[in-house]
C-alpha cells in the first residue's frame, strides 16, 4: 500500500505565505491585536474596577436616556399640577404631540404604575401620548404632600372629581376634544365611572383587570386558591383560607382579604405563572421618574390609601351599569384571579356601548401590559388607536 505523506501545519502555512504575502502581513496585525486585547484584559482585571452601571443613579440614567425623547415634535414632562386642591405628579411623553393622547387610571389603590411605565408603555409612546398619573395618596404625589392634609379627602367623590379635573386639565393643556383612558384594577372603577359621566370626553374607555363584581370576584378567588391550596396539599393555605370561611363578608376586613390575596397570588393570578408580582414592582429600582431618596418609598402610599378606600373596593358592584354612549374595549389576562376575568368577561357581555371589544390575554392574569407588553400594545394600536383615527386625531405616519 502506497504510504501518504501529509504535511505538517507549519509548512502549509510556510508555502502559503511565501505565495501569498499579505497572508503574512494579516497574520501579524491579528497577532498583534490579540496580544492588545489580552494586555488589556489583564490590566482592566488587575485594576478591579467593576463594570458600569455600579449603582442606582448610573442604572436610572442609562433608563432615561435610551427613553429620551429626541423627536422634533415629540413631548416629554414630569411635573406637579395642582389638582383638587393638592399637588400631583403627572409624566407626559410621547414621540409626536399629534398623536391621541392615553391618560393611564393605576389600581391599588395607591398602587402607583409610573415607576413601571419605562418598561410596559415604551413603545405606546409611538403612537400615542402617554399619561401616568401618581394619584391621590399614591406615589409621589403622597411623598410630596402632608398625609394628614390629604387623609379627609380619601373619598370616592373626590378621586371622581379629581379624574374629571384631570381630563378636562390634559383636553385643555394638549389641544384635544377627546383621549383614551385606561383603567386598571381600583383605576377600572374610576375610568368605568367616567365613562358613565363624559363619554363625549372619550375616544374610548379601555378596562384592564376590570372591576364588575368585587364580592363574586372575591369569592370565586377564595375558591380558586382553595382548589389549587388543596391539589398542592399544602396545609398551611388551606388552613389559612378555612379560618377565613365563609368568604367574603361585607365588607371584608382587610387583614381577611390579605390572606386570600396571598394564596391568590402565589398560584399565578395576579402574574401567570409566577407566585407574586414582585418582579414587576421590582421595575421601579430603575425607574428615572424617582429619586434615589423617593425610590425606597414608592409604595409608601399603598396601605394609606387602602386604609380609606379598600372597604369601599370591597363592596364594588357594577353589575347595573350597562349603558355606554361610547366605545368600550377590555383586555383581560385569561388567568385573572385578582380581579376576577371570567366575572369581568360576564359583565361586559351584557353591556350597551356603540362599540366593544374583549380581547382575551392568553399568558396573562392581572398585569397583561407587563406580561404580553408587544400584544397589549399590538392590542392598543388595532383597536384604539383607529377611533382617534377616525377623528384625525393621529399623526401622518
Amino acid at each position: 500500500m502506497q504510504r501518504i505523506l501529509v504535511p505538517t501545519t507549519g509548512q502549509v502555512e510556510s508555502h502559503i505565505e511565501r505565495r501569498f504575502p499579505q497572508v503574512a502581513l494579516w497574520r501579524a496585525v491579528i497577532s498583534a491585536g490579540f496580544a492588545c486585547l489580552c494586555f488589556a484584559s489583564a490590566a482592566s482585571a488587575q485594576t478591579n474596577i467593576a463594570p458600569r452601571p455600579r449603582d442606582r443613579a448610573e442604572a436610572t440614567e442609562v433608563v432615561r436616556d435610551l427613553r429620551k425623547i429626541v423627536t422634533p415634535n415629540g413631548i416629554e414632562e414630569a411635573k406637579m399640577l395642582r389638582i383638587g386642591g393638592i399637588d400631583q405628579y403627572v409624566t407626559i411623553r410621547g414621540r409626536d404631540r399629534r398623536n391621541p393622547v392615553l391618560l393611564v387610571l393605576h389600581g391599588g389603590p395607591g398602587y402607583v404604575e409610573t415607576p413601571m411605565s419605562w418598561w410596559y408603555a415604551h413603545e405606546w409612546e409611538e403612537y400615542f401620548t402617554v399619561v401616568e398619573w401618581d394619584q391621590r395618596g399614591a406615589g409621589r404625589t403622597y411623598l410630596d404632600n402632608d398625609p394628614k392634609v390629604v387623609a379627609p379627602t380619601m373619598t370616592p367623590q373626590r378621586f371622581n372629581d379629581d379624574v374629571d379635573e384631570m381630563v378636562q386639565r390634559l383636553r385643555k393643556d394638549l389641544g384635544k376634544s377627546k383621549i383614551f383612558v385606561i383603567g386598571h384594577s381600583w383605576g377600572s372603577y374610576l375610568g368605568e365611572a367616567l365613562a358613565q359621566r363624559h363619554p363625549e370626553w372619550l375616544y374610548a374607555y379601555i378596562g384592564v383587570g376590570q372591576a364588575a363584581n368585587v364580592p363574586e370576584s372575591e369569592r370565586r378567588g377564595w375558591a380558586f386558591a382553595m382548589a389549587a391550596a388543596t391539589a398542592a396539599h399544602n396545609e398551611e393555605a388551606i388552613t389559612e383560607l378555612r379560618a377565613i370561611a365563609p368568604y367574603p363578608k361585607t365588607p371584608s376586613p382587610f387583614k381577611e382579604m390579605a390572606v386570600m390575596h396571598r394564596w391568590v397570588d402565589y398560584y399565578g393570578g395576579v402574574m401567570a405563572y409566577r407566585h407574586d408580582q414582585e418582579d414587576e414592582s421590582h421595575a421601579g429600582r430603575l425607574s428615572p421618574d424617582y429619586t434615589d431618596a423617593q425610590a425606597p418609598h414608592i409604595y409608601d402610599g399603598n396601605e394609606f390609601s387602602e386604609l380609606h378606600l379598600l372597604s369601599f373596593v370591597s363592596t364594588l358592584d357594577l353589575s347595573k351599569h350597562l349603558d355606554f354612549k361610547c366605545p368600550i374595549l377590555m383586555f383581560e389576562g385569561r388567568f385573572d384571579r385578582t380581579v376576577n376575568s371570567d366575572v369581568a368577561h360576564e359583565w361586559f357581555e351584557n353591556i350597551r356601548a356603540p362599540q366593544k371589544r374583549f380581547v382575551w390575554f392568553e399568558h396573562s392574569a392581572h398585569e397583561p401590559m407587563s406580561e404580553e407588553p408587544g400584544k397589549f400594545t399590538q392590542s392598543l394600536i388595532n383597536y384604539a388607536r383607529p377611533l382617534a383615527e377616525a377623528a384625525g386625531d393621529v399623526a401622518p405616519e
